[in-house]
């Protein structure tokens, strides 16, 4: 099918139009709300700027120390990857893998990956691998967590102020740098490159192989390619038992295609079971152990929010008790609710959902704050026989509460809402609407 191409909302599968919009306007779906695509003031170059910019300074901020500590005339600095090492040595696996993945393996696989896509599209012509470096790019960039550990690195500095003197080194305003300039690439999407490529030519166009309007259709949930639901799609999503090995792939990015998530409510039940039982054990056992010549005192969650408050940082302490305890029971709470009212009908309702299930999707990863923190002040404040700081029970388990929630998140499927709208059928075909200023079936909205 010739014309424009075709766009279906991540979260209600209602079917678009992609047409040309203003700089700096966002496109949005009418049915349920979420945001469809944007036309950045950025343009493909300003992106691999910065791209690079975000390599380079990642680098530096990895090769030079974060803070230096003075305890009575004895001084001691570290850098991330030696905070990592000293917290793997120290026999915290678990903990030094989960830092390790989500403070530097992820990020940079994220400005590699998304570097080399970017400059793949620029070139006018895309590599045989392309396709694996997009879902890569798609993989890593909700466990990339660079502004998380750029919080951990001011409540260890302020925690650090009751232990010792603490000067900030170069690592400290380069992960600052950094955190700003991944906030602002997260609007790189694997889905907006694929566009860019769309539109540059080089990449089969959404929607195109459909014969009409009204096919039946399916959206590749990695790079949003609408495409025909073959037979073999159909036949394979209404099996009792299917073929893993026979599972359907998009046509564009060879992404696993499905029209709804398989067995996704079992499978967000069970993570979220899982994280449950994580998270008593995460609240109730030392987070971290501080030593010290005067005292030697194991700290909880709670703990912690209490010490940043006595030490005169009201304003941290609230961040840290809203992101440590409030977040994760927040989550627990909204992906429970939405699990268990799965059959609420109604837009005004569904929409809702939507919306909570856009929110845990944004405060997801926050909750690692505390983990960052407690293998920073491991790393920089072990002086043996005046000041030692060591990882307690507790981390580990905290960590994997986080890992687990953003697991349930992803496994939940919020299409499902809406294929209990009067009228609707995940099957049945829909006329695609135009996605434009002056359709009725968006509204643009200026940033």
């Amino acid at each position: 099918m010739a014309g424009r191409p075709l766009i279906a909302c991540v979260h209600c599968d209602t079917l678009y139009e992609r047409v040309p919009i203003a700089a700096g306007a966002v496109a949005s779906c009418t049915r349920c709300g979420t945001e469809l695509y944007r036309n950045s003031r950025v343009s493909l170059g300003g992106w691999i700027a910065l791209t690079l910019t975000g390599l380079i300074v990642f680098a530096l901020s990895n090769y030079y120390p974060i803070a230096r500590l003075n305890i009575q005339g004895h001084f001691l600095e570290a850098t991330l990857p030696q905070a990592l090492w000293l917290t793997w040595t120290n026999g915290h696996r678990v903990l030094a893998i989960m830092t390790g993945m989500f403070g530097f393996w992820m990020p940079l696989a994220q400005l590699l990956a998304m570097l080399w896509a970017l400059m793949a599209v620029r070139s006018g012509r895309l590599p045989g691998d392309f396709r694996q470096g997009m879902r890569l790019l798609r993989f890593v960039i909700p466990w990339s967590m660079i502004p998380v550990l750029m919080l951990a690195i001011i409540v260890a500095v302020v925690k650090f102020a009751g232990l010792a003197v603490v000067e900030l080194r170069p690592a400290a305003f380069g992960f600052a740098i950094l955190a700003f300039l991944m906030t602002a690439m997260e609007r790189v999407t694997p889905q907006r490159i694929w566009q860019y490529a769309e539109d540059a030519g080089i990449a089969p166009v959404s929607g195109h192989a459909l014969s009409h309007p009204a096919s039946h259709m399916v959206a590749c949930h990695g790079c949003g390619y609408v495409q025909p639901a073959a037979d073999a799609l159909i036949a394979h999503e209404h099996a009792a038992v299917p073929d893993l090995l026979a599972y359907p792939v998009c046509g564009r990015c060879a992404s696993p295609l499905h029209k709804r998530k398989k067995d996704a409510q079992r499978r967000a039940w069970a993570l979220l079971i899982a994280a449950a039982i994580f998270y008593l054990p995460a609240n109730l056992l030392p987070v971290m152990r501080i030593q010290t010549l005067a005292s030697d005192s194991a700290h909880t969650i709670l703990g912690g929010v209490l010490e940043l408050w006595r030490l005169g940082s009201p304003d941290l302490a609230l961040i840290v008790f809203v992101a440590s305890i409030v977040v994760p029971v927040t989550k627990l709470l909204i992906l429970m609710l939405l699990l268990l009212h799965r059959r609420w009908a109604g837009r005004d309702l569904a929409r809702q959902r939507t919306r909570l299930y856009e929110f845990i999707n944004f405060i997801g990863h926050w909750s690692m704050l505390d983990v960052f923190v407690v293998i920073l002040m491991a790393a920089m404040a072990n002086f043996p026989g005046i000041s030692q700081v060591t990882a307690g029970p507790a981390a580990a388990s905290f960590g994997l509460v986080v890992v687990l929630t953003m697991l349930a998140a992803e496994c939940y499927d919020p299409r499902r809402v809406w294929d209990l709208e009067p009228g609707w059928s995940p099957d049945r075909a829909h006329v695609p609407d135009r996605a434009e200023p002056s359709s009725s079936r968006t509204m643009p909205v200026q940033e």
